[in-house]
Parts: structure tokens; sequence; C-alpha cells
């Protein structure tokens, strides 16, 4: 239960893909204008990351490292989670149409977001991972635990920043602080409210 929790909080909170690592960071400043959209692509990149990690990780574990391919990881992990994105792109467009119309344009994105290329290297790195198992070995379960936990916390960022920029559309700000300037001030403070679950002992 403890390796649980620690998990947990930590892709959420004191790992934050966005906030703490800062990966994928196109889509959190470029699709988070409206939290419509910040919601799309963050389920879009939370199943695209755990869908990434259940290949990934057996691929790494019982092909590459056997065949000593291992240090080609990044590689073949970008192919990987590219040929995922393509298949499940297909999927949606053809079982749903309504799906793929409201969520089709994220996956394309997703293709290029180094969160997904993050999590399928941070699974595989024991020294990264070992501070949360408490002592459990790494395996698929726990991988695949990860990578939906940060999908959720990079999608609670999302959501938050977009709620805020939706907000301060009611405000008139400083015509040199219009757009972009005031996204990067407030994926600063974001980002300064998050540090303070790093101080969080796991």
């Amino acid at each position: 239960m403890g390796t649980f929790i620690a998990i947990v909080l930590a892709a959420v909170l004191t790992n934050n893909f966005i906030t703490v690592k800062t990966y994928g960071i196109c889509p959190f400043l470029g699709v988070s204008k409206k939290t419509s959209s910040a919601l799309g692509m963050g389920v879009a990149v939370t199943v695209v990351m755990v869908l990434a990690t259940l290949v990934t990780y057996p691929v790494y574990e019982y092909v590459m490292k056997p065949l000593k391919f291992d240090f080609l990881e990044i590689i073949f992990f970008i192919f990987i989670i590219a040929a995922l994105v393509q298949m499940l792109e297909k999927i949606i467009q053809k079982l749903s149409p309504s799906l793929y119309n409201t969520m089709g344009i994220y996956l394309p994105l997703i293709t290029t977001n180094c969160a997904v290329l993050g999590v399928a290297e941070l699974v595989i790195n024991d020294g990264t991972m070992e501070q949360f198992l408490s002592g459990a070995s790494m395996n698929i379960g726990w991988a695949v635990l990860y990578s939906f936990f940060a999908g959720l916390g990079f999608t609670l960022v999302m959501i938050i920043m977009s709620g805020m920029r939706e907000r301060l559309n009611y405000y008139k700000t400083p015509k040199a602080l219009a757009g972009f300037p005031t996204a990067m001030v407030t994926a600063s403070f974001i980002c300064m409210a998050f540090m303070v679950f790093t101080y969080i002992q796991i």
C-alpha cells in the first residue's frame, strides 16, 4: 500500500511531468486556452502514456536487453509511440467518428510530446523509480500504474492552466502582457505552487 501511495503522489504531485520535470510544455502552453481542449489533450496523453508503457516496457525488458540493443531505446520508443498514435487515431476514427472529431486533432500532437517518451524512459530507469518503490522491484504493473497517474497529473495541470487562462480573459491586461506573456506568468505561478509538493518526503 505504501508503494502504491508513493507512486501516486510522485506521479501526480511531487514529480509532476509539467511543473517539476518540464515535459510536455508545448501542449501546456499551446492547447490550454480552453478547458475543453485542455481536457481532451490530457485524456489523449494519458491513454497514449499507458499504451506506450504497456508496449515499450516488455519490449525493452524481454527483447532489447537480452539482445544488447538497450542503448537504442530512444529510437525504438519513438517509433513505437508514433505507431501507437497512428493506430489509435485510425481505430477511433473507425469506431467512433464523433469521438475522433472531438479528440482526433490532439492525437497527432502526442507523437512529438516528450511527456510520453519521458514516462517510457523513466519506468525503465531503476535509479529514477527506486525511490518510490519502497523496496519493491520494478515490473510492468508498477510501470503502467506510474504512467496512468503521470497522465492524470498532466491532465490536472492542463485543466488548472486552462481555467486560469479562461478566467484572465475577463480582465483587461496591458497590451505588452496580452497573450503569451500572460500565459508564461500564469505558468510560473502554477509551477511555484506545485513546488510546495516537492517537500513531501516519500
